[in-house]
């Protein structure tokens, strides 16, 4: 009899427990059609368990939940909805899905699919929203490059007495045999820097004195202005004196070298150029200054040469006149920092005097000026880095610093402090790292400054150039 009770009515009881004692309480139609959104979209009425996980340690972003909206049938109960499913998924689920965007609660065919790379934009956990709201980015991943370090100090220092203090002169210079070269007074002395000797090259005597130094590229020969006008050739592995020539009328100032031929330049206000060649004391006279030349710089490819006076001129010469191809007077003071870049041909920088301050760069293919920096104080000397596409300036007053910049954005990538006077004298290691710095404090100071050409990572001193102050004579 039970069983055919139970058979009527559809409903398998175990044995022992009648119909009646189950009591089933029924919902409103409002509450049943909104409860109804979470059952399974499937109309197979067999019944089944269900494992409803921890929500609060489930990782819920990383599950498709959210794909397409379901609208709240007319006359659903939306409170109701929206409470139910702040139980289910917590209030922090729930305020993340933008309006309109469909609710956690709609059946889907992506619940508990792992979700993939290409999640739609509309998602609120597609990587565009990440990147947006949280931060995320694959540029935060990657941490900037820290900015190159360059030490404050020089680790070296060497006493230069008598080391003069004039602006228009250039008594320092460093082979590529890595010999520097220093004229202090009337003699010229040589500090090797693979083992810190020094060795007394000459002495122009008392009624003379060294107004110039300047190695050949190839570093064997030195050349030497002199107070009274004359050039001077000496052999700097002998230390012999191979040549003098005259030809100016007062002293030579300044000396430039390219491949063959010697230019120098004078407080006579004339260049002349030199071929050791010929036994003529000069092959060229260039005219064009109207007070004394204080530099002198040839290109790289030997094709042009720049001439900076205390006339506030800076003029470009070529081999084949003798009349400047260029004539740039930009500048308010005198011109006597000049610089080439290696990296790119017909770049040409020129610093000014205390009326100036300017760095200005130059195109010389058209004679237009690039850009220019105000740097605050008298531009002393220019040098570039063969390494990285970097320039270091020296200055005088007010600040006597030295300067290292980014070019072309001409950022400060350091400025040096030490000398007491006007850095008037710069000369760059053969290797590009270190520079050498002179002034009128009697002192060259050695800075590492410079990467090397394989790596960006900073110099590192060795025994030899160990922080000390020694005496170069």
């Amino acid at each position: 009899m039970d069983s055919a009770q139970r058979r009527k009515s559809g409903i398998n009881l175990p044995s022992g427990m009648s119909e009646t004692s189950l009591r089933l309480d029924t919902f409103s139609g409002s509450s049943f059609r909104a409860i109804s959104n979470l059952t399974s979209p499937s109309k197979s009425s067999s019944i089944s368990d269900r494992f409803i996980p921890c929500r609060s340690s489930s990782r819920l972003h990383t599950f498709g939940l959210v794909e397409k909206g379901s609208p709240v049938k007319e006359g659903g109960n939306e409170a109701y909805s929206r409470l139910l499913k702040a139980e289910l998924f917590g209030s922090d689920f729930g305020s993340l899905s933008p309006a309109g965007q469909g609710s956690p609660m709609s059946p889907s065919k992506n619940m508990l699919r792992f979700k993939t790379e290409s999640s739609g934009p509309n998602s609120p956990y597609s990587p565009s929203v990440l990147r947006q709201d949280s931060g995320f980015s694959s540029e935060a991943s990657t941490p900037p490059k820290p900015p190159r370090k360059v030490p404050k100090t020089p680790h070296k220092v060497l006493d230069a007495p008598s080391l003069q203090d004039d602006f228009y002169l250039n008594l320092v210079d460093w082979s590529s045999q890595n010999v520097l070269a220093v004229g202090l007074g009337t003699c010229v002395y040589l500090w090797s820097a693979s083992n810190s000797k020094v060795t007394k090259l000459c002495d122009l005597g008392p009624n003379d004195g060294v107004c110039a130094v300047q190695w050949t590229r190839e570093g064997s020969y030195i050349s030497i202005g002199t107070s009274l006008g004359q050039v001077q050739i000496w052999d700097g592995t002998q230390c012999k004196r191979l040549r003098t020539m005259g030809g100016h009328q007062t002293r030579t100032g300044v000396l430039a070298w390219n491949s063959r031929t010697l230019a120098s330049g004078s407080r006579d206000r004339v260049i002349l150029q030199h071929d050791l060649r010929i036994p003529n004391d000069f092959v060229g006279k260039l005219v064009g200054h109207k007070s004394e030349v204080c530099g002198l710089k040839w290109s790289h490819d030997d094709r042009e040469l720049a001439s900076g006076g205390n006339d506030n001129q800076l003029l470009v010469w070529n081999q084949h006149s003798q009349q400047p191809v260029l004539k740039l007077t930009e500048h308010t003071a005198a011109v006597k920092a000049i610089a080439w870049s290696p990296h790119q041909n017909g770049l040409l920088a020129s610093g000014g005097g205390t009326a100036d301050r300017c760095i200005r760069f130059w195109n010389t293919t058209n004679g237009h000026q690039s850009s220019s920096v105000d740097t605050g104080s008298q531009v002393c000397n220019l040098a570039w880095s063969k390494n990285v596409n970097e320039l270091v300036s020296t200055h005088g007053y007010s600040q006597n610093q030295i300067m290292v910049w980014k070019y072309p954005s001409m950022a400060k990538v350091a400025t040096l402090t030490g000398h007491s006077l006007r850095v008037l004298y710069l000369a760059m290691s053969p290797d590009g790292q270190t520079i050498v710095t002179g002034a009128g404090d009697e002192t060259l100071r050695f800075w590492n400054v410079f990467p090397s050409a394989k790596t960006p990572a900073p110099v590192k001193d060795t025994g030899l150039w160990s922080l000390g102050r020694t005496h170069i004579r």
